[in-house]
């Protein structure tokens, strides 16, 4: 039987609060969406830590993956179909990668890759490739039926115009995040108009472009995108958890290595303290599982750990303020040494993180991660980069944004109980800073 084409007796359709449908033909898909890995992504929130700072932000990368696929599906089967630059045989490939692009995700996933040197979009690959109820059905669509999925969300698949789809400066993945996130987290920045974008999107051998009279909405697209950064993504608040949450998987880890007697044994941990962690052990991670730890980790008797989990668990967040490595690199030694004399712990308690952004660039060859840039198709058939025709996304192309922060414990400075003239001196430096 051929399984490429088997479609559903009746359609099915997921109620969605920003594509209102998410519409289902394809037996392949809604066999997917019934894998227990791709299921999992319920149990991992989308945007990590940030529900610590927008309350609504609660939804997971399930909803998103859902969406990503909706976009494309709308893109395939309404905006290039007939299209001779199209081929209708791609069709339910971009289907699947785009359904199944973030599969990999663990429980917070940039603090999880940080502390133990993990890779989602590795971890995506395997699960694709893997022993896994995904892959069993991607290959009944065909034998190489999973690599190719593989290779579209690992960016080498030879159709780059399917691969552009998922990845690219202007993709179905960033364009249901930043609405998906601006609507759950209820701030006004990532909206912008998706359905003319969809209109003046034309498929080229290999990437999509877009008539040079929807140039506004593409322009929207970047400035909001531009905004969800700053105002969402970066802010210092979820940064702050963000930071917590990394100090209490690196003391964890450290505790482990020290052969220290936990307690509540980290048996989910182990393999990621270990450094060698199955598909296996890594499936059976999610946000319920670590939430759960941190919560027993507040009855250890390392009173670090605990402290650490009852902040992330409690909201008991740290204060920061603005600091700029290049100029003050000195005065964070010698926080470090009074830290110390007080008798806290400056690898655990004092933190700067930087939180850097690349709005748009044009292509640049050769330099780190080149980007296709975003092509206007002029009226004379003639392709234009974006930054030439329009003078608001000139203005930020090729700026690097950055911002550095410098976190610490505040309470634990006003407590006067032992050390207060160490603890005093601290706070005059951190807070004239």
């Amino acid at each position: 039987m051929d399984h490429s084409n088997l479609k559903l007796s009746e359609e099915k359709v997921f109620k969605d609060p920003v594509h209102r449908y998410v519409h289902v033909q394809d037996q392949i898909i809604w066999d997917l969406i019934g894998t227990k890995e791709f299921q999992r992504l319920r149990r991992i929130k989308q945007l990590g830590t940030t529900y610590l700072t927008f309350h609504g932000a609660e939804h997971s990368r399930f909803n998103h993956s859902l969406g990503v696929y909706e976009i494309v599906r709308r893109i395939v089967d309404d905006v290039f179909q007939g299209r001779p630059e199209w081929n209708e045989n791609e069709r339910l490939l971009s289907l699947c990668a785009a359904l199944l692009h973030d599969l990999g995700h663990g429980p917070f996933s940039h603090s999880f890759e940080k502390v133990y040197h993990t890779d989602h979009e590795q971890f995506t690959r395997n699960i694709i490739l893997g022993d896994t109820e995904v892959h069993a059905v991607l290959h009944k669509v065909g034998a190489d039926f999973p690599q190719k999925v593989a290779d579209v969300i690992g960016k080498t698949y030879p159709d780059k115009l399917v691969v552009s789809l998922i990845s690219s400066q202007i993709d179905a993945d960033r364009m249901d995040y930043l609405q998906r996130d601006a609507y759950f987290t209820g701030v006004s920045y990532g909206h912008f108009d998706m359905e003319r974008i969809m209109r003046v999107m034309r498929p080229t051998e290999d990437q999509v472009v877009f008539k040079a009279t929807g140039m506004h909405a593409v322009e929207d697209y970047i400035m909001s995108r531009y905004q969800m950064y700053w105002q969402v993504y970066f802010h210092p608040v979820t940064r702050s958890a963000e930071v917590i949450l990394t100090k209490i998987l690196q003391r964890a880890k450290a505790l482990y290595q020290d052969a220290y007697q936990f307690k509540y044994y980290p048996t989910h941990f182990i393999s990621l303290f270990e450094e060698k962690i199955s598909l296996e052990d890594y499936l059976k991670l999610d946000e319920p599982v670590i939430l759960y730890y941190f919560q027993m980790w507040e009855e250890e008797e390392d009173v670090i750990l605990q402290d650490l989990c009852s902040r992330f668990m409690n909201r008991k967040l740290f204060k920061y303020v603005e600091f700029d490595p290049s100029k003050q690199y000195k005065l964070l030694g010698q926080l470090e040494e009074l830290f110390k004399k007080a008798e806290i712990d400056p690898d655990y308690y004092l933190a700067v993180d930087s939180s850097s952004d690349l709005p748009y660039d044009f292509y640049r060859p050769g330099e780190e991660e080149e980007r296709l840039p975003i092509h206007l198709l002029m009226p004379n058939q003639e392709r234009h980069e974006l930054s030439r025709e329009s003078a608001i996304v000139e203005a930020i192309s090729g700026k690097r944004r950055t911002d550095h922060k410098l976190y610490y414990p505040r309470e634990l400075l006003l407590d006067d109980s032992k050390h207060r003239e160490v603890k005093q001196q601290i706070l005059s430096i951190l807070e004239k800073h």
